[in-house]
């Protein structure tokens, strides 16, 4: 990738997160990257696809950064599953925390028909199904409805901590996803 297309990238990330998506327009973009529209759209056709891959970029940080954590800290498979919200906890806690990007984004776009929920959509779907793995790995029967139970806890978190930094909302996510697994564990 260029240097310059990862400038944008890195501007409009930030401005998406700290401004809005809708309220931050490509005039915006270029002037804090130091660009022209021209070249934007060299690398971007619209802005639409800028938001696209805005969001994949991110969630494969985020999903990179996680499995990392969790394949070079933790061995064992019920294991993996119960530190996963100590690491996402860390993860909302540090100063560079700014929000899930398809959280935002799907309340930004709620069109079903947009392709910007469509991916946030698949986003979320896809970070269910890594946490179904990890159940599935650790022996838990009902994977798939631990995975819902545990996602929806941790979407609820992550919207709390996006609203007000340090609300506590991962620290009460954090236990009551524990009780979840301790008790599909024994099941």
């Amino acid at each position: 990738m260029s240097s310059l297309k990862s400038k944008i990238l890195v501007v409009a990330t930030d401005l998406f997160q700290t401004r809005g998506i809708n309220s931050t327009g490509v005039d915006t973009i270029v002037a804090v990257a130091g660009t022209t529209k021209m070249t934007l759209y060299k690398y971007f056709t619209s802005k639409e696809n800028l938001i696209l891959e805005v969001l994949e970029k991110g969630h494969q940080d985020f999903q990179s950064w996680l499995s990392e954590q969790l394949n070079s800290n933790v061995k064992k498979p019920s294991d993996k599953l119960q530190k996963l919200f100590e690491f996402i906890e860390e993860w909302v806690t540090s100063p560079n925390f700014r929000g899930m990007g398809f959280i935002k984004a799907s309340a930004e776009f709620p069109n079903e028909e947009s392709p910007i929920h469509q991916l946030s959509s698949e986003q979320s779907r896809q970070f269910r199904q890594f946490i179904s793995s990890l159940a599935t790995e650790a022996g838990i029967h009902d994977a798939d409805g631990l995975a819902l139970q545990l996602s929806l806890i941790f979407e609820g978190a992550v919207q709390a901590e996006q609203m007000k930094r340090g609300s506590g909302a991962m620290k009460y996510a954090k236990k009551a996803s524990k009780i979840l697994i301790d008790s599909a564990l024994t099941n």
